[in-house]
Formats: structure tokens, sequence, C-alpha cells
């Protein structure tokens, strides 16, 4: 029993501290974002070290998800990065576009289910209509969901995407069954 305590314990406490460093890294970028912006408004009169300070923390984020109607903020890694892995965070699969490119399409998937890392374990309440903010280099990109379909689970996806339209999509497991969900937004 007391070991039950310990295990129960020790998971409770190291999922606390994980969040207190996940949100102390949005804190981050979200500062970072802010002064960044206010650097474009600033005069050239200033010195840019008064202004912009270096961070080195542990987690950085380069982009910041946000899903209102599903209460998701979350931030997203340099796809290079070892934490670019949906075992870690949410993941820019291979082949995604940055969200700063014309046409392009961001595709990001994510665990859904109970788990910790289960950040869009509400995707499936989304509906056509609903919004998707991506902040990423300083600018804030919104997106309208315009498509939602499944794809039976077998390591291939097909992504419908018209090509002269910027886009996101979202991808993650239908729990409990063999199927994915696809979540199409389109730039507004």
């Amino acid at each position: 029993m007391l070991v039950g305590i310990g295990l129960i314990s020790y998971d409770y406490l190291s999922n606390k501290k994980i969040k207190k460093q996940e949100q102390q890294a949005l804190d981050n970028f979200y500062s970072e974002f802010e002064k960044n912006s206010l650097k474009e408004k600033v005069s050239n009169n200033f010195n840019e070290e008064q202004i912009i300070e270096d961070y080195q923390e542990k987690i950085n984020y380069i982009a910041v998800l946000k899903i209102p109607k599903i209460n998701l903020e979350r931030g997203l890694v340099n796809p290079t990065s070892y934490s670019n892995n949906i075992n870690y965070n949410l993941e820019w699969l291979n082949g995604s576009s940055m969200p700063d490119e014309e046409n392009g399409n961001v595709i990001i998937a994510g665990h859904s289910g109970n788990a910790r890392i289960s950040y869009f374990r509400n995707l499936d309440k989304l509906i056509i209509g609903d919004e998707i903010t991506l902040l990423y280099n300083n600018q804030t990109y919104k997106y309208q969901v315009i498509d939602i379909y499944e794809e039976i689970k077998d390591g291939n996806i097909e992504i419908r995407k018209e090509k002269d339209e910027t886009t996101i999509t979202l991808i993650t497991c239908k729990y409990n069954t063999n199927y994915q969900i696809v979540v199409i937004g389109k730039l507004i």
C-alpha cells in the first residue's frame, strides 16, 4: 500500500513539475513575442540590447498553437529538435510547411486519449467554422476549420488541400478505434 501511495505521489509531483516547466516555456515565448513586436515599433535610436534579452531555457518554443474551443494552448519546438516528437509534444510532421509559407500546409500531429501527452484529446469536438491560431515568427496566423474527416490508421494518410490555399492540418488518432481524425483549417 505504501509503495502504491509512493508511486501515485511520484507521478503527481513529476507531472506537476513538467507542467510548470511547460508553462514557463510558454511565458518565455509570449515575452519574446511581445519584445520582438515592440522591437519592430521602436526607432533605431534605441539600443536593441535594452529591449531584447536572450533566453536559454530547457524548452524553447518557436510557435504556439491555440484552439480556444477545446481550451488548447501548446508550444511547438523547432522541427529539427529532439522534442519534436509525438511522444513528448505536438509534432510538426515531415513535409510540413512553416506558417509563413504562402500556399503551404502546416501539418501537426498529436496524441488523443487520457495520457498527459494527449494534447489532441478533444480535437474530435471541433466543427466546421471553429478557429485555430498559430503564433510564429512574431506573426499571428488565424485559420478557420473548413474540413474534418476520418482516415483508416494504416501508416498513410490522404490530406485533402486546395493548392492555392494556405492551410493547417491537425491529425490525431480517434480514441479506441483504428481511425485517424484529420482537421483542415484555411488561413483567414
